[in-house]
């Protein structure tokens, strides 16, 4: 069996690291947890330029024709350096979203524009009821002539205010959900950002008689939570990924500085205590890589895989936070201090725990799945 990559995901993944660590330096990364915008025009268009924003979408839309597991290469050297701004929202949870339930013209108007690195786009989907079901959804588009009005609240809409058009899910008027594509600078929008511990950049959206034309809706009408479903399997992967290549990075860093810290005369590394914990970071970090991968390989070949989805997430999201927590009792009290990066990867392993769901919310699934 070969889990190992085919030449091309390495030299993405080289060329991935390599520019990272050039353009995405952790000055770069703390300067844009207090922008406002929390990220930059100029890397943006230069990740656009190398085809990041378009590398899974096909090439009759302007993309690189690649697959989901090419973007699982990318976005887990995205985890890696700790890449800020709305790369995620827009590929992941916007473009795929087109790509799966848009028109044939919705497709040519906005994917290409997203590969251009030219659309920001995002996924109004959670709100104060705080679930991933589609009885969770309480904003409503009611009916009036030929367009449909939108009055509701969702939380946690990650880079919202800067985006150019939001996928909103919306309750139907006679039942089901039903997904529009908004634009954000619409009359009725108002946007109020949100402290969170990660410092990334989300959203409480108030719509307030919002008009959403005919034409905006993606999909059939009514039939919105089957692409949810879809969108929140893909995102839950992708976050997997980007957890996968935080995780490695402060695998490296704590066995660096184990190598280097010196305690009673010796490297800490040579003590018992300082070994088991990196060997049970390892154990975490390889299990979330292959686990991750598995549901990845398999999305990306149309593999029905609710339950190893579900598996991936579950894992990955308390294995993340255990690593973290690790590299923190090998780091001593320096890992605490803002000026060190082991508390970036730390903030982001919580966030990224609860996102598309927590471990308890997936086991549930793994439990269906298997029967029970």
């Amino acid at each position: 069996m070969d889990l190992s990559l085919t030449e091309e995901q390495e030299m993405l993944k080289k060329m991935a690291r390599d520019f990272l660590a050039k353009e995405c330096p952790k000055t770069l990364v703390r300067q844009m947890e207090e922008d406002e915008k929390g990220y930059t025009p100029d890397l943006w268009a230069k990740m656009a330029e190398l085809g990041w924003m378009g590398l899974a979408f096909p090439e009759a839309y302007g993309g690189g024709g690649g697959a989901f597991l090419d973007l699982a290469v990318l976005l887990e050297e995205q985890g890696r350096a700790c890449l800020p701004g709305p790369f995620f929202s827009t590929v992941v949870l916007g473009g795929y979203t087109v790509l799966d339930a848009g028109s044939e013209e919705q497709k040519k108007q906005f994917l290409p524009r997203i590969a251009q690195g030219k659309e920001i786009m995002t996924l109004a989907l959670t709100e104060p009821s705080a679930t991933y079901t589609a009885e969770g959804i309480e904003l409503t588009a009611t009916p009036e002539g030929e367009d449909f009005i939108l009055n509701g609240t969702k939380l946690f809409v990650a880079d919202a205010h800067v985006a150019n058009h939001l996928i909103v899910a919306a309750k139907a008027p006679r039942g089901g959900v039903t997904l529009f594509i908004i634009d954000a600078k619409s009359p009725g929008i108002s946007y109020t950002q949100l402290k969170t511990i990660a410092s990334d950049k989300q959203c409480e959206v108030v719509f307030d008689k919002v008009k959403a034309p005919k034409p905006s809706i993606l999909g059939a009408p009514g039939k919105g939570w089957l692409e949810v479903e879809k969108m929140l399997q893909r995102a839950a992967v992708a976050k997997c990924a980007e957890m996968v290549g935080g995780a490695q990075q402060v695998l490296e860093m704590t066995v660096d500085y184990a190598k280097q810290r010196v305690q009673f005369g010796k490297p800490i590394g040579s003590f018992q205590a300082i070994q088991h914990h990196c060997a049970n970071m390892a154990i975490d970090v390889d299990g979330c890589r292959f686990i991750t991968y598995q549901a990845a390989w398999m999305l990306s070949e149309g593999i029905s895989c609710t339950k190893e989805v579900a598996m991936a997430k579950a894992w990955t999201s308390e294995a993340y936070r255990r690593v973290t927590a690790l590299g923190h009792q090998v780091h001593g009290g320096i890992g605490f201090i803002k000026d060190h990066d082991m508390q970036l990867y730390y903030r982001r392993a919580k966030a990224a725990e609860v996102t598309y769901g927590d471990a308890e919310f997936h086991r549930e699934t793994v439990a269906r799945e298997i029967g029970l």
